[in-house]
C-alpha cells in the first residue's frame, strides 16, 4: 500500500515539474512576443517621426509660364474621355407599390405612373439628369427631342443627390 502511496506521490510531483517547464516556456514564448510587438512600435514611431520632420521643411516649385498659344490650344490629355461608355436612359415616370400589390400583377395589368400626358420625359446619364425632352417615333423606333438641357449648375446639384 505504501509503494502505491508513493508511486502516486512521484507521479504529481513530475506532473508538477512537467506543467512548470511547460507554463514557463508559454511565459517566455509570450515575453518575445511582446518584446517583439514593442520594437515594432518603436521603427513605426521613428518612421512616422520623420516623415513628419521631412514635412516641415518647405521646399520651392517652379512652374512653367503658361503661353497664349497654349491657353487657346484644346487639351489633348483628355482625349481618352470620349470613348468611355455611358448608360442613357429615359424615365417615363415613377410610382410606389406595396409588395402584395406587385405580386398581384399579371399580363394585362396596367401600372398607374406620377407623369401626365405630354409632360417631358427626363433623360438620364449614368443615373443623373441632364435633359428633359419629348418622345417621337423614328423609323419605327423611340426617340427623345431634347427640349431642355440641364445647365451646368443644375448637374452639379442633382450629382450631390
Amino acid at each position: 500500500m505504501d509503494e502505491i502511496t508513493i508511486d502516486k506521490a512521484q507521479e504529481e510531483d513530475a506532473m508538477s515539474a512537467e506543467e512548470a517547464a511547460q507554463l514557463a516556456a508559454f511565459a517566455e514564448a509570450v515575453a518575445e512576443e511582446q518584446k517583439s510587438a514593442e520594437e515594432q512600435k518603436s521603427a513605426e514611431e521613428q518612421q512616422s517621426a520623420a516623415l513628419f520632420a521631412g514635412a516641415d521643411k518647405k521646399s520651392q516649385v517652379t512652374f512653367a509660364e503658361v503661353s497664349e498659344e497654349d491657353k487657346k490650344s484644346p487639351p489633348r490629355d483628355i482625349e481618352f474621355l470620349l470613348d468611355i461608355p455611358l448608360l442613357v436612359s429615359v424615365e417615363i415616370g415613377r410610382t410606389r407599390m406595396l409588395i402584395k400589390d406587385l405580386l398581384q400583377l399579371g399580363q394585362g395589368s396596367v401600372i398607374e405612373f406620377d407623369k401626365l400626358v405630354g409632360e417631358p420625359m427626363e433623360v438620364l446619364v449614368n443615373d443623373k439628369l441632364i435633359a428633359r425632352g419629348e418622345v417621337v417615333v423614328v423609323n419605327e423606333k423611340f426617340g427623345v427631342r431634347l427640349t431642355d438641357i440641364s445647365s451646368p449648375a443644375e448637374r452639379l446639384k442633382h450629382l450631390n443627390k
